[in-house]
Parts: C-alpha cells; sequence; structure tokens
C-alpha cells in the first residue's frame, strides 16, 4: 500500500505548522490515520501533546539537513508505520536536495504546498529571491495568506506562474476570496488591436497561455525578437522576449508560435514590431492547443532600451 507523503514548504513564520494541523483535523481529509509529521524547524506554532494523541499523530524533529537522509526515513517508516506523512521543510534548506533523497518503498511524494506570508514577500522577493522561488519552483499549490485587498496580488500570481505554471495559486485574508486568481489586465481586450506595451508582454504571455481562448480571432501588436529554430518549417518563426524568472542568471525565452509569408527574410535576433491574429491551434511545442499568430504587419524595429521582462 502506498503511503501519501506531504512536502509543505515555505519560510519560518509562514503559516505551514497551522495548515498542517487545520488538515489533520479537517475531517473531509482525515479519518483517524496514523501520521507521523517531520518537523524540519520549530516555529510560534506548535503541535501539543494533547493535540497529537487526539489525532493519532506522532512528530520527530530534525535540526539539520544532513540527517534528512534515505535511512532516517527509513528508521522513522520502520519504528513509527504511518499511513501518510508530512513534511514541514525548512525554509532555509535546499528543497531541490530533498527531492532527490530516496524515499522507502511504498513512500510516495503525493503533493507539495507552499505557504508564503503575503506581508512579507515583497522585501523577501527584493532581498531573497532566488530562495523564495526555490519553495514554490515544484509546487502543486501556492499559498498566500495574510493577504490584504491593497497588496498586488496579480503580481505575486504572475512571479509564481512565471515559474511554474502548474501550481494553483490561492489567496487567504480578510474579505479575500481564496480562488480569485483574476488580474486588471492592462492592455483592451475589446480593442480592433489589442497594443501590448514592452512592460506588459510578461503580463499578456502568462495570461494567453493560461486562457487561450479569450484570446481567440484577436489582432494583437508588439514588440519583439526574432527566434528561428532550425526544426521548423521555413513560413514559421516564433518571435517573443527574454525573461528574468528568479534573478539575473536564470533567463529564459518565451514566445509563440508564428506564421508568416516573410518569415525565411526575418533574420534570427531581429528585433521586429508585429501585428497578428491570434489563432488557437494544436501544436506540437505547445504539447496540445496553444496561442499560434498569423503576421498581418511586420517591421525592423529598434531594440527596447531594457529588453528582459519581468514577472514582478
Amino acid at each position: 500500500m502506498e503511503i501519501p507523503v506531504y512536502l509543505f514548504t515555505g519560510f519560518l513564520e509562514s503559516g505551514k505548522t497551522v495548515f498542517i494541523k487545520d488538515t489533520i483535523q479537517d475531517p473531509n481529509f482525515s479519518h483517524g490515520e496514523k501520521t507521523l509529521v517531520i518537523l524540519c524547524e520549530e516555529g510560534m506554532e506548535e503541535l501539543e501533546e494533547e493535540y497529537l494523541r487526539k489525532s493519532n499523530t506522532s512528530v520527530v524533529v530534525l535540526d539539520s539537513q544532513e540527517e534528512l537522509t534515505e535511512e532516517f526515513l527509513k528508521d522513522c517508516g520502520v519504528k513509527y508505520d504511518p499511513e501518510r506523512v508530512f513534511i514541514e521543510f525548512n525554509g532555509m534548506w535546499d528543497t531541490k536536495a530533498l527531492l532527490e533523497t530516496k524515499f522507502p518503498k511504498y513512500w510516495e511524494i503525493l503533493q507539495i504546498i507552499t505557504l508564503i506570508n503575503g506581508e512579507t514577500y515583497e522585501a523577501f522577493m527584493s532581498n531573497m529571491r532566488s530562495l523564495l522561488v526555490n519553495h514554490y519552483t515544484e509546487s502543486d499549490m501556492v499559498i498566500f495568506n495574510r493577504c490584504t485587498k491593497d497588496m498586488d496580488l496579480a503580481a505575486f500570481r504572475r512571479s509564481v506562474k512565471a515559474v511554474n505554471k502548474k501550481a494553483q495559486v490561492y489567496f487567504e485574508g480578510e474579505d479575500i476570496d481564496p480562488q480569485n486568481t483574476s488580474e486588471l489586465l492592462p492592455f483592451d481586450l475589446d480593442a480592433e488591436v489589442i497594443e501590448i506595451e514592452d512592460e506588459d508582454y510578461g503580463i499578456w504571455y502568462l495570461d494567453a497561455m493560461d486562457n487561450p481562448k479569450k484570446y481567440n480571432g484577436k489582432t494583437v501588436s508588439f514588440t519583439a525578437v526574432v527566434f528561428k529554430p532550425n526544426k521548423l518549417s521555413d513560413e514559421t518563426f516564433v518571435p517573443g522576449r527574454h525573461a528574468m524568472t528568479c534573478c539575473a542568471d536564470d533567463i529564459s525565452f518565451i514566445g509563440f508560435i508564428c506564421k508568416s509569408q516573410n518569415a525565411e527574410k526575418l533574420h534570427h535576433k531581429q528585433w521586429v514590431k508585429l501585428t497578428a491574429q491570434v489563432r488557437i491551434e494544436y501544436r506540437k511545442e505547445y504539447k496540445g492547443k496553444g496561442p499560434v499568430l498569423y503576421t498581418k504587419k511586420i517591421a525592423s524595429c529598434e531594440k527596447p532600451e531594457d529588453d528582459l521582462v519581468y514577472f514582478y
């Protein structure tokens, strides 16, 4: 029988312990299963003895990541014989190293959940971006708690989706809809030609990839650099931009498949002003259906003063 492992990541005081306690107490999730919590840091919130006894839960506390080995996990399996395992990971430890650790037979990481304190997110993104992004790169769910309406929740969501498209993003706080991930777009979707400003390319890219049907049949105009991979046909190229998803050392190219009768005349890395109609089609590059651009106008242009795209 498989033993589900739930991994909780996030900095100290992000709400991991509270979330674990609420999850164990949730009658829709828990039915008296023997639970093991591997606690990799101790915050203000504690797992009290009475609570542990009533919830059929055992706790093991680790002081360093070096202790979290394959042998240690095997010993836990023998000693506690858990039916499920919760790992509250230390926010200063290397999540990637944990995911590369071999787990005991039948143990399987079923879900990775990242908890983030909305009140401190901007400060951490300014000072510890790489470490913070490491928390949710592989997450299935990211929960921003302690949120308020005056926070730029749309930017919070974009910063996660830029590095992890599969993650579900939720917000919690007073008068906040937990599943509201909508955002006011900085361009007019009803315009005859949707003008995408340089600083808004990243917003448009994420929205078009997440909600392609919204743009089907629309005409867009934007500035892009030409990418011409050898595997594409002569009438096809990829206009896009380079985006910084995490830090200066983590820059990737993001663009859309585009068809044009003049594609063969374009040069790799040439800057162009492009006006094109969006059609939703199957492409193997997308591994499914996605936005395919059909050129209406295209002309050479100057490189923007800042050619990088930022999501946050």
